[in-house]
């Protein structure tokens, strides 16, 4: 699972903060010195104590915003609420307490002031939040005299049914509940699911109900945290009998949310049964085993060779461009699964904060240019191979609409940062052509093939010059459609399809001076 980012123009930062807890943070350490002595406060201490006061503040911002309650203060604090307040204090004083006593080893400064502290600042952060929660539960409610209360039997102590029980307390805390959970696996009896107990297994649905009927407590809906086929066929034949019996409701979790409804709306992959038998027969060779460790040593010694590289890139692109620094875009890796792919923006964002579209500004300035000419823009991209998504050689990582129909091959394997294509046309071949080159490369990969797509890159990157091709195929990435045909008159293959593909004449890959399009074409 990959954490999606958010769009350029919607990736600001926002910091937020109560002034109650600003002001708190400031004031609590000289409360803590009145309450210890008061007599300890007088000119002659203030210049011992200060060096503890300034840390202490800053230690106990950066523990809030840690533990994630520098948010403010909320009519929903809970429990949980509190819990962070205290290890975020208790975090605070400890780092405080290590980092004054390596310096000064608490000179002047009783060792009891930290603990006074820590109890004074915990207290007034959980004083102001309880009062606005009782403050907002006070508040007047309408009268319901008729018991709208909803009590749920959910079946099934998965990470799934735990969410449910979560989105319910946080929806509808006081109309839905659920008061037991029954799970197949009877290893699961007597733990606790998001603080519901698993008591029983399916089969005892309704003894359950009938026992929650003596204390009072009826059962309105029976909830499957899961399809049919998520119970075997005797125990969901039991509910359902249970459920039409005794006129309860029963539901499938996954239909209650739509995630059933979803459907792709096509498929990544053209299979046909012949491509998915040739995938099945087809065996790596040997060097893609290996070829991860010199992934990762190749990573490591070009991110310690351009490191200087890349604070000038991060620089370039703040003066130009401004945060943030990268540009993200989903792409397709290995084995079908999408990953995000990083380089340095050179453009500026397509909409401004109001949605407004900024296309007049979307051409690269002098700095974006330089970026992309000598492929400083890419470098970023060499974190995604130390991560595993990508190799330094391999096949291009390609969005979904732009993969070949049979791509089954060239997913097998993670793709490149350069690769085969790259060196034999780029952009100016087909992405059926493109998926020949990739595929022709995976049959045949090895060090010495890896070696010589290398030297054909450098070749590429130190070139100067772009061929009017080049040009034509960017002003087209830049809004009309592409034409392919117009460019294979420019090769000439003489190939089997499983033999290897050679160019009587090679293009050179675009570039990157003439990428005036969009910073999601990448090479």
């Amino acid at each position: 699972m990959i954490h999606i980012f958010s769009p350029t123009s919607k990736s600001g930062r926002r910091v937020h903060l109560w002034l109650y807890d600003l002001s708190w943070v400031i004031a609590s350490p000289v409360v803590a010195l009145y309450v210890r002595d008061a007599g300890l406060v007088s000119r002659a201490e203030w210049e011992v104590f200060g060096n503890y006061w300034l840390f202490s503040a800053c230690f106990t911002l950066v523990a809030f915003f840690a533990f994630r309650i520098q948010h403010g203060i909320t009519p929903h604090f809970s429990v949980h609420d509190a819990l962070d307040v205290i290890e975020a204090v208790i975090f605070a004083e400890l780092m405080i307490c290590v980092v004054l006593f390596s310096i000064t080893r608490l000179d002047g400064i009783p060792r009891s002031i930290p603990l006074i502290h820590g109890l004074l600042l915990a207290a007034g952060l959980l004083a102001i939040r309880m009062f606005t929660r009782l403050a907002h539960s006070e508040a007047a409610e309408p009268l319901d005299y008729y018991d709208s209360r909803e009590r749920i039997i959910l079946i099934g102590a998965n990470r799934f049914a735990s969410y449910f029980i979560k989105m319910l307390h946080a929806y509808t805390p006081q109309k839905q509940r659920v008061i037991a959970i029954l799970e197949e696996n009877e290893s699961m009896i007597g733990q606790s699911i998001s603080g519901v107990q698993v008591l029983g297994a399916p089969r005892q649905l309704d003894a359950m109900i009938r026992e929650f009927a003596i204390h009072g407590v009826g059962v309105e809906r029976i909830v499957i945290a899961g399809e049919q086929d998520f119970l075997s066929h005797p125990a969901l034949h039991e509910v359902q009998r249970v459920c039409e019996k005794r006129q309860i409701g029963l539901a499938f979790l996954p239909r209650m949310l739509g995630l059933t409804e979803w459907k792709p709306s096509k498929p990544i992959l053209q299979s046909t049964s012949q491509t998915a038998q040739e995938t099945l027969r087809f065996q790596l060779p040997r060097y893609f085993w290996t070829k991860r460790w010199i992934d990762i040593v190749g990573a490591l010694a070009l991110i310690l060779m351009f490191f200087p590289v890349l604070l000038l890139g991060c620089l370039l692109t703040v003066l130009d461009v401004g945060f943030p620094i990268l540009f993200w875009q989903e792409r397709i890796g290995r084995n079908g699964r999408p990953f995000l792919i990083y380089k340095f923006r050179t453009l500026r964002a397509p909409f401004d904060s109001r949605g407004n579209p900024t296309l007049d500004a979307r051409q690269p300035s002098a700095i974006g240019r330089l970026l992309r000419a000598t492929r400083i823009d890419e470098l970023p991209q060499i974190l995604n191979v130390l991560f595993g998504d990508m190799s330094l050689i391999g096949p291009r990582p390609l969005l979904p609409e732009d993969q070949p129909s049979n791509a089954h091959i060239r997913l097998m394997v993670r793709p490149g940062i350069t690769g085969w294509a790259q060196v034999n046309g780029g952009k100016l071949v087909t992405k059926e052509e493109k998926g020949r080159f990739d595929e022709w490369y995976i049959r045949n990969a090895s060090l010495w093939l890896d070696l010589q797509i290398l030297m054909m890159t450098l070749k590429i990157i130190f070139k100067t010059h772009a061929s009017s091709q080049e040009a034509s195929v960017d002003a087209e990435q830049a809004g009309r459609p592409r034409q392919a045909s117009s460019y294979r008159n420019s090769f000439s293959k003489v190939a089997a399809p499983d033999a290897p593909i050679q160019l009587v004449h090679t293009v050179s890959v675009p570039t990157a001076a003439q990428q005036s399009a969009s910073d999601g074409k990448f090479m």
